[in-house]
């Protein structure tokens, strides 16, 4: 006889408990109001409260991703796993762009001695103007992308989203970005990241303002 477990189904009440959960355990009161939501859904896109304490932004990171949406700015994404995390908000106005597998991009990363997604970077700058970027994969490209926006001419995005995973680079990047970036960002310090929790960053951005619009 097959067994029958008794367990939540609806799951739109699984969203609402896991929501109220969050707010019961974390104290939302640092954030601005605009950020909170996006707090709630990184922390339940990894089921660990203690991220909270490790969040830092500079600059209103909601005011500008809404206004780079209003504007139908692309979004530059560090790996394909973010990419397909925002494909279930379509209609998209913005365009969704991820470089990695771009032909060009195996031939940069062999001249410059660099990894793959640092390469791909390199394919963002026609872009990059008043953008959302968001990486959730690489410290490299995270450090990339600190390279060229130090270069002259280079525009500056309207938003990073900076989440990188890993034991080798992840902190030093996201420190990087702390102290080096040129318009507002989010990041989550330390070596905890991924696409996960960076997708659910852009997730809550994009529901937010499709909120607001409505």
């Amino acid at each position: 006889m097959s067994k029958n477990f008794h367990y939540i189904r609806d799951p739109e009440k699984i969203y609402q408990l896991s929501f109220q959960r969050i707010r019961e355990a974390v104290d939302l009161s640092p954030f601005p109001p605009s950020l909170q939501p996006l707090i709630i859904r990184m922390i339940h896109s990894c089921g660990i409260p203690s991220i909270a304490t490790s969040i830092h932004w500079h600059g209103d990171v909601t005011a500008h991703a809404f206004l780079a949406l209003d504007q139908k700015r692309p979004i530059l994404v560090d790996a394909l796993m973010v990419k397909a995390a925002v494909t279930s908000f379509q209609p998209l106005s913005s365009p969704l762009i991820c470089t990695l597998n771009h032909p060009q991009t195996p031939t940069i990363a062999q001249k410059n001695k660099t990894t793959r997604s640092a390469a791909a970077v390199d394919l963002w700058k026609e872009h990059l103007d008043h953008a959302i970027v968001v990486i959730g994969n690489a410290p490299t490209a995270l450090f990339r992308l600190l390279e060229c926006l130090s270069e002259h001419n280079t525009p500056s995005p309207a938003l990073i989203i900076g989440m990188p995973v890993g034991f080798v680079g992840a902190a030093e990047a996201k420190d990087a970005l702390i102290e080096h970036a040129p318009c507002p960002f989010i990041t989550l310090k330390g070596q905890i990241g991924g696409s996960a929790i960076a997708a659910s960053a852009l997730n809550a951005l994009i529901l937010s303002h499709s909120k607001q619009s409505s």
